[in-house]
């Protein structure tokens, strides 16, 4: 297939543009910067310059690729773009990214549709958000958490808008849990070395893990297989931070992680944190190994904390 892959410079994109040119599609990439299409050609990819919050450069960049696919990676998460991670202020750490999801999912969503393009494909995120109820482990039938009234709220909801607008289209939404692999944990393994990423309470809060590898190839599964709706996109492996965190500093040659209590992480790393660590849902990815035949590279963080984090 002609695939127009939007924010192909990015963590994911480095991953997904070269296994999708390797299955023999042609491949256009976008980047917000000039700098970076060199990095793009690298990978077999044509690349365009585009501004994902500007309809008409979307339009003319999907435009020009004449695609028949269309695969939405569009972040602003780096700190090039949103400054060094603020889980205290996810609201403003994400809210260039909450405009990607948001106007940037429009904007490609027009630009698909005036091409005549069936397949869209979007980024969406499973890792610690499910629903704070009920058992620990949730599937696709479940809803997520909003996180009403706190700072995360705005990202929940941009997240939700992509879900509603893609499934509406017709597309696929693959809900990516918490991305590791290279150049997706460095600040995260940075801050566990410098003893900066405690455990809080009890830390029994659930999450889920992807390697960015396997990440990749969930998506070209889900558009060589035509795929629709939303597809949970994570290990085998959901645990709590309290056996995840203290594994992530071994791998990384840490020490291991301080533990401090909920009212002090409160005040020191707000409400997401917190919830994240103490009450955070996982998520299984039965659906897609059923429905698109995926088979992981790393089924389990502990294998990928050791193998995958170069």
């Amino acid at each position: 297939m002609r695939v127009f892959v939007a924010g192909g410079s990015g963590v994911l994109g480095r991953r997904l543009v070269p296994q999708l040119v390797a299955r023999g599609h042609t491949v256009t990439a976008s980047t917000t910067s000039a700098a970076k299409l060199g990095t793009i050609e690298a990978m077999g990819a044509a690349g365009v310059v585009m501004d994902g919050l500007d309809g008409a450069s979307v339009g003319r960049a999907v435009a020009s690729a004449e695609p028949e696919a269309v695969i939405h990676q569009m972040t602003a998460i780096n700190p090039a773009h949103a400054g060094k991670p603020d889980l205290k202020h996810p609201d403003r750490w994400f809210a260039g990214t909450n405009r990607l999801r948001t106007e940037g999912t429009d904007h490609l969503l027009a630009a698909a549709q005036a091409q005549g393009v069936t397949r869209f494909l979007a980024q969406g995120y499973a890792s610690w958000n499910g629903l704070r109820e009920g058992g620990w482990v949730k599937t696709e039938a479940d809803p997520l958490d909003l996180l009403p009234g706190t700072p995360a709220e705005p990202g929940m909801l941009a997240m939700k808008h992509v879900e509603e607008a893609v499934t509406a289209f017709g597309g696929t939404v693959l809900r990516y849990g918490a991305f590791y692999g290279p150049g997706a944990t460095d600040d995260q393994v940075e801050l566990v070395r410098r003893r900066q990423y405690p455990l809080v309470g009890r830390g029994q809060g659930y999450s889920s893990w992807v390697h960015l590898d396997d990440a990749a190839s969930a998506t070209v599964l889900a558009l060589e297989q035509h795929a629709t709706g939303v597809f949970d996109i994570v290990d085998d492996d959901p645990a709590p931070a309290n056996e995840w965190l203290p594994y992530l500093a071994q791998a990384a040659g840490a020490k291991p992680p301080l533990r401090i209590p909920v009212w002090l992480a409160r005040i020191a790393a707000g409400d997401q944190a917190v919830i994240m660590m103490t009450e955070g849902r996982g998520f299984s990815n039965a659906k897609a190994k059923r429905e698109l035949g995926w088979e992981l590279r790393y089924p389990s963080w502990r294998q990928g904390f050791a193998e995958g984090l170069k």
